[in-house]
């Protein structure tokens, strides 16, 4: 459109010297607008055709190293045994998710491959099931007459080819395995990573000033002494009254290792605090602390690999500075993270004992995962806050904490996602996802489809909650035999099983009445004690 407005713009006055009584310029003009008209019209069309009719190079090398890496790594670690043969097969098969006029067939050992029915190439079988090379080349040669066959492959992105190969492949496996392409997957790593260096602040706008809001434990900032509630005043020798947010946090970032000065302090305190701080890459904060009536509150939004340790951090300095009530942990909308991050957080809680089970195919799969830590906050009570979102290493920290009657479960069933997955990067620097272990809590249950059936059930409603705190301790209620039925379950475990326990207690948002309940069972040390003691004894 931006060319089309261009035209008309300068083509205006030539049509006014058409109107003239003067024919030679009359000509002149015609003959010239023709010509811009011409050559603008050969400009824009000839722009998208160069975009969109490009013809990529078939990227055999690359091919050949992701699917050599991916199939060596993904083979004798699935959680079901699968031959080389079968998984390339599968993977053969994505082709017609990029071009639907192609058709596979295999007969008397041959594969057939056609386009809009007409016959293109066929060969066959390599003679071992099991062999990578043979199977890889025959991919290759497959994919190139597929590529050489198809204008929709051979202008499409290159990574198309490989991205198709793994969709179709992990369709056959299960949920959670899958292939990253490396756009998606350099992302990703640069948010664990930290992404931009910076000191490790959050901060929102009081009025014309500018409040510290969080501080990551991980942090320079949290090193330097900064404390949430503090006013920002100086980032170097500029001001922070008045300006925008965003001007003050591009302030604030910059390359790794270089420094800033910041000055802060309280609002109305003629004293202030200035330091030389580094930035650094640092991973973002996934523990946010709040403490009401010596009651601390965790809220972890995810698993990563510093997690365990910011709640070392926030525990120990609540140990300090209050006399703690107990400890609400909020694992509400928490999607999981890192295995390894939920044991050493169960660490941080348990003095000693199982944490969780991990059993695969693969030896390397195989874990007891056994805690002997130390109770940080001392015998404290503690409640879980879940949800239906509530999954992977965040459930197996409820399970756990629970089944040793460490921790008390508020909120609905939670997602019920107990499968583990191995990552490898790969050559193009994707990253391949392979589920190879599932998950077994500390009283032999299965975590895959079941998920956590929670103490207290919020997700039935209020009546509900309170019928079950009046029933407490007078094994009177159904649904204290669902909850001991739960976790007396073994693999393997039926659909209608699932259903029936899942159903007692329906997945659900969780909401602020979760949090209420979670604090009245930490001051009413009856009413926490007997719901311990729903969960069956070891």
């Amino acid at each position: 459109m931006r060319q089309s407005f261009h035209v008309f713009t300068h083509t205006k006055p030539f049509f006014r010297d058409i109107i003239s009584n003067d024919y030679r310029r009359l000509l002149k003009c015609i003959v010239f607008t023709l010509f811009f008209l011409a050559a603008s019209s050969i400009r824009a069309f000839s722009q998208p055709l160069t975009s969109t009719t490009s013809v990529n190079t078939f990227n055999k090398e690359t091919y050949y190293n992701v699917l050599t890496t991916a199939l060596t790594f993904l083979q004798p670690r699935s959680l079901e045994e699968h031959t080389i043969q079968r998984l390339c097969m599968w993977g053969l098969n994505g082709i017609n998710a990029l071009d639907p006029s192609f058709t596979l067939k295999v007969a008397e050992n041959k594969l057939y491959l056609f386009r809009a029915q007409k016959l293109i190439y066929s060969a066959e079988l390599p003679s071992s099931k099991n062999d990578i090379q043979q199977w890889v080349q025959f991919i290759l040669d497959f994919w190139f007459q597929a590529w050489n066959n198809s204008p929709d492959i051979k202008t499409g992105d290159n990574q198309n080819l490989i991205q198709a190969f793994f969709d179709e492949l992990f369709d056959h496996l299960d949920p959670y395995s899958r292939y990253v392409a490396p756009a998606s997957a350099d992302s990703d790593r640069s948010f664990r990573d930290g992404g931009e260096a910076n000191v490790g602040i959050t901060l929102t706008k009081h009025g014309k000033y500018t409040l510290i809001n969080t501080i990551n434990t991980n942090s320079p900032a949290w090193e330097a002494g900064i404390d949430v509630g503090q006013y920002l005043f100086k980032v170097d020798d500029k001001t922070t009254f008045d300006q925008p947010l965003n001007t003050i946090n591009h302030w604030l970032e910059g390359p790794e290792n270089t420094y800033v000065i910041l000055t802060w302090g309280h609002k109305n305190s003629k004293k202030t605090h200035t330091a030389k701080i580094k930035r650094e890459l640092i991973p973002p904060a996934t523990v946010f602390a709040f403490s009401s009536d010596d009651i601390v509150i965790l809220k972890i939004t995810l698993f990563s690999t510093t997690t365990a340790e910011e709640m070392s951090q926030y525990l120990d300095q609540a140990m300090q500075e209050i006399n703690i009530k107990g400890l609400i942990i909020d694992l509400r909308g928490n999607r999981g993270g890192v295995l390894q991050q939920a044991v050493t957080s169960i660490a941080l809680l348990l003095d000693n004992g199982i944490a969780v089970t991990t059993q695969g195919r693969n030896p390397e799969a195989n874990h007891v995962w056994v805690v002997q830590g130390g109770d940080l906050i001392k015998g404290a009570p503690i409640v879980i806050l879940v949800d239906g979102r509530t999954a992977s290493a965040a459930e197996i920290l409820a399970a756990s904490l629970s089944d040793h009657r460490r921790a008390v479960v508020v909120g609905s069933v939670t997602l019920g996602k107990g499968l583990v997955q191995t990552i490898a990067q790969l050559p193009d620097n994707g990253e391949l996802f392979v589920t190879w272990s599932r998950v077994i809590a500390p009283l032999g249950w299965p975590l895959q489809g079941l998920g956590v059936i929670p103490q207290i059930c919020t997700s039935r409603g209020n009546a509900f909650v309170q019928k079950q705190l009046k029933n407490l301790g007078t094994h009177t209620s159904n649904y204290e035999t669902i909850i001991s039925l739960s976790r007396k379950t073994r693999l393997p475990l039926s659909s209608k099983t699932i259903t029936l326990l899942r159903n007692s207690c329906p997945a659900a948002v969780g909401t602020d009445n979760d949090l209420d309940i979670a604090i009245k069972l930490i001051l009413d040390q009856n009413l926490y004690t007997q719901a311990l003691k729903l969960i069956p004894a070891e």
